[in-house]
């Protein structure tokens, strides 16, 4: 059997079969939601065909067969991660508690204007494939066999998306970070003593120490690195000053380590300069490869939020290689397309919508602003390499 899961959209509490968030804040099926709970243990013990309903929430029916289906998948969830399967009358009770309260908040969200289109199912069926290492072609062949249609897996997929997509909207607006809030993390971040949390971007110069130098040549190399010091520190470019100086690989670049995580840098390195300012020279520092002069010149703690975060924007055609269009028949399609746009003769969003075959295609694939992760990683490459207009 596959593993039928329904993505990272997909209710993780199905496997755990515990409260959801929005009836803790207050959503519940309507007092017209009633269940024939006594005839559906009977039904499903004898594992009947015929099907009734046995639940109604706001003219909405429940059927025998929609508690048999998810009870069965809850059970193949929880074999397959190992649990303990609850007693099956309290399995059947729990299993018809979710799909009304998921029969509630899907009204809900209809009725307050919470919309999937195609393109988000037809993302999500595409990310259903990948996690089972398939096309969306042999995904549907494979569910098809198990009787599971594929009218039946969009129509879940689009339940979902618009559960997620309430929970995200009910909680946002729930949850108030003031600018007071937000100053005292930063505050807390920059001060923080962690430094496996810590970046910085250090200068260097080194005045190497050779194997077997005596007490006179470590002398004299000493003073030398410490009049580096000293000049560093008075203002001089430190970046003329590693290349006329240091005998560290990096000397070419001015002595720039580049910014990197703190546990990449020597003990020596980090000690010297984690409690330093920007632009504050340490040294001279003793090693066994010799004198060290450091200048931190970029410095930050993770964790602590980015100015921005990078969206894109992209529109797509889609082809899908069939019996009447083959994979290669598609390939030459797409090249000629690209073609004409390359020379001004066509407009992307009129090609979209004349030859796309997904829910995008009437917005001439116009796929909407998407946060960082939110497409395939083979898309999203392709799609970050390019510039605005590409």
């Amino acid at each position: 059997m596959m593993n039928f899961r329904l993505l990272a959209l997909s209710l993780a509490c199905l496997a755990t079969l515990t409260t959801s968030p929005l009836q803790a804040q207050g959503l519940r099926p309507s007092p017209r939601a009633t269940a024939e709970l006594g005839g559906l243990r009977a039904a499903t013990a004898g594992q009947r065909q015929a099907d009734y309903i046995v639940a109604v929430v706001n003219s909405e029916p429940i059927t025998n067969n929609d508690v048999r289906m998810r009870v069965a998948r809850v059970e193949r969830q929880i074999t397959q991660q190992g649990g303990t399967l609850p007693g099956h009358e309290e399995l059947l009770r729990q299993v018809l508690e979710r799909l009304i309260a998921e029969k509630a908040q899907i009204q809900h969200a209809r009725d307050t204007g919470v919309r999937a289109d195609d393109a988000s199912v037809d993302q999500a069926e595409l990310n259903l494939a990948q996690q089972n290492r398939v096309d969306v072609a042999e995904l549907r062949r494979r569910l098809a066999s198990e009787g599971v249609p594929t009218a039946q897996v969009r129509e879940e997929l689009r339940n979902q998306i618009l559960l997620q997509r309430l929970r995200e909207r009910e909680l946002d607006s729930r949850v108030k970070v003031t600018d007071a809030e937000v100053s005292q993390f930063m505050r807390e971040q920059q001060e923080s003593t962690n430094v496996g949390a810590l970046e910085i971007n250090l200068g260097h110069v080194l005045v190497a120490v050779p194997e077997g130098a005596n007490a006179a040549q470590i002398s004299a190399l000493q003073a030398r690195a410490q009049r580096v010091a000293e000049r560093a520190r008075a203002g001089a470019d430190f970046a003329a000053l590693a290349q006329e100086f240091s005998d560290a690989p990096e000397r070419a670049g001015g002595g720039r380590l580049g910014l990197r995580n703190a546990e990449r840098y020597p003990p020596l390195f980090i000690e010297a300069t984690q409690k330093l300012a920007v632009g504050a020279v340490a040294g001279p520092l003793r090693s066994g490869a010799g004198f060290h002069i450091l200048k931190v010149l970029e410095k930050r703690q993770g964790g602590v939020p980015g100015a921005s975060v990078t969206q894109s924007r992209a529109r797509h055609i889609l082809l899908r290689p069939s019996a009447q269009l083959s994979e290669a028949a598609a390939r030459d399609q797409m090249a000629s397309m690209r073609q004409r746009l390359q020379s001004g003769q066509a407009d992307f969003a009129a090609l979209a919508r004349e030859f796309s075959q997904d829910g995008s295609a009437k917005d001439g694939g116009d796929l909407g602003w998407v946060n960082p992760g939110q497409f395939v990683p083979e898309f999203e490459e392709v799609m970050n390499s390019l510039t605005p207009g590409e």
